[in-house]
């Protein structure tokens, strides 16, 4: 049974009134959740508030979800909006964080070969890196933020992307783009690569 039939089978026990099958969801889906909130805001403490809310909304919503999207999908597009609607509140954009340490970095694509010899000057450069991403990040507009999050750091198709984004695979694939050209723009001169390469 795939991970969807699972989720499906879990929703249709709620919607059957066992409340005990949405805590089995929040339990599957609270930290992936967590993470992507705290990637489009960063306090934490009103992360864990736009958790809350989001998995609120979804219960109360889980009567007219048919399962033509993942579970997982539209939770996200739940939480993508909740999340929206708590900046647009803030009437400012509040910066993210990448949530990538100094270790992660060196295991991410293109900094992997700058961890040769673990000396002060490659842990320096490291975190700037880190840095650099994490800036390239918050300068990014809230829909670059949401696709290239969806995709580089939770892993999710274009299709899935699309639907949790409401908008065409198309115009997922654009926004992606765009998002990699701009952190590429701004890693070029730390890692010393040429214009027509990315990283």
């Amino acid at each position: 049974m795939s991970e969807r039939e699972v989720d499906q089978q879990l929703v249709e026990r709620v919607q059957g009134g066992d409340k005990q099958a949405f805590g089995l969801l929040v339990s599957k889906y609270q930290r992936k959740l967590h993470r992507l909130l705290a990637r489009l805001v960063r306090d934490p403490a009103e992360v864990e508030d736009l958790a809350q809310e989001t998995f609120i909304k979804a219960y109360r919503a889980l009567g007219s979800f048919r399962g033509e999207s993942a579970f997982y999908t539209w939770l996200y597009r739940i939480g993508v909006n909740t999340a929206k609607n708590y900046l647009a509140a803030q009437a400012r954009r509040v910066p993210v964080s990448t949530g990538m340490d100094s270790a992660e970095m060196e295991s991410a694509e293109g900094a992997g070969r700058l961890h040769d010899f673990d000396t002060p000057e490659r842990q320096l450069m490291t975190r700037q890196i880190a840095l650099t991403v994490d800036e390239a990040m918050s300068g990014l507009s809230i829909e670059l933020r949401e696709a290239i999050t969806m995709r580089e750091l939770e892993g999710l198709s274009y299709e899935d992307i699309a639907s949790a984004m409401d908008c065409p695979v198309g115009t997922v694939r654009s926004r992606i783009f765009r998002a990699r050209e701009a952190i590429a723009a701004r890693l070029r001169p730390l890692l010393g690569t040429r214009v027509d390469k990315r990283w």
